[in-house]
């Protein structure tokens, strides 16, 4: 059986005065009485507490103090009338007048523009798809167990297999053989994207600068840098390799000169010609 850790209280023959006479003078004192639970004073108590000393913690004015409005007109007037000013430019300017701001403080009250003052990356991607090409190897095993290396140059516009041609010993000069022969005339990209691979010697930059063409270098061990080349060139050695239908229909390798269907594979295709 639970027994009381807190014994019941008892009333007095003081307590049995007072309340007499608490009733006896006092009008509507039964609308007065209110039943609670010794928790629910306790809480109230708590909350009042911690009500007041969150008061009396909390500061007056929250985050910095706020400038001058002459100041702020001061450095929006100055971004109005110099529109290639940034955030340092309008900084350095007010340290030279003897205003002493931070710039991160400048850059809050400097006018928001809209829309970015450039067009965003995916709209600068689309807009010079067509100035950029991509240049990729993978290799084909054969079955006298040589390795055969198939270079590829994929516009980024379309997507197109503009050129592709295979070889035993890739060298410098046979890949800028190749270089010309994918672009010619005046049909050079303005960026080519390609590896750090060495067989890109000396006479293959030479020749890409003879064409006007800007070679692209992609940083070390990042093959997705190259865009729809590498996923051109990793999903046509998975078919090499395994002899599964290839992943990539919308590449449409199959619209080269002479084109093969889609139901072929890279490895029939190259090792066809």
């Amino acid at each position: 059986m639970l027994r009381r850790s807190v014994k019941r209280t008892r009333v007095t023959f003081g307590d049995r005065v007072f309340w007499i006479l608490y009733a006896k003078y006092v009008s509507g004192w039964r609308t007065l009485l209110h039943t609670l639970h010794p928790d629910t004073v306790v809480r109230w108590h708590r909350e009042r507490f911690r009500r007041y000393w969150a008061s009396i913690s909390r500061s007056r004015r929250l985050g910095r103090p706020a400038i001058d409005r002459e100041l702020r007109n001061l450095i929006r007037t100055m971004q109005c009338a110099n529109a290639c000013w940034g955030a340092p430019r309008i900084h350095g300017e007010l340290l030279k007048l003897g205003i002493e701001i931070s710039q991160s403080t400048v850059s809050k009250y400097m006018i928001r523009g809209r829309k970015p003052p450039s067009q965003t990356w995916r709209a600068f991607l689309s807009n010079h798809a067509g100035e950029v090409a991509a240049i990729d190897f993978f290799t084909v095993p054969t079955v006298t167990f040589r390795v055969l290396y198939v270079l590829l140059v994929l516009e980024h516009d379309r997507r197109h297999i503009v050129h592709f041609n295979v070889t035993a010993h890739p060298t410098g000069a046979w890949i800028a053989q190749q270089l010309v022969e994918a672009f010619p005339f005046d049909t050079a990209p303005r960026y080519l994207i390609r590896d750090r691979d060495g067989k890109y010697g000396g006479r293959y930059r030479r020749r890409a600068h003879s064409l006007s063409i800007d070679d692209v270098v992609i940083a070390p061990r990042s093959p997705w840098q190259k865009g729809y080349a590498s996923h051109c060139t990793s999903s046509a050695r998975f078919d090499a390799t395994l002899g599964k239908r290839r992943r990539f229909e919308s590449f449409r390798p199959w619209a080269l000169a002479g084109g093969s269907s889609p139901g072929f594979s890279y490895r029939y295709s190259f090792l066809s010609l």
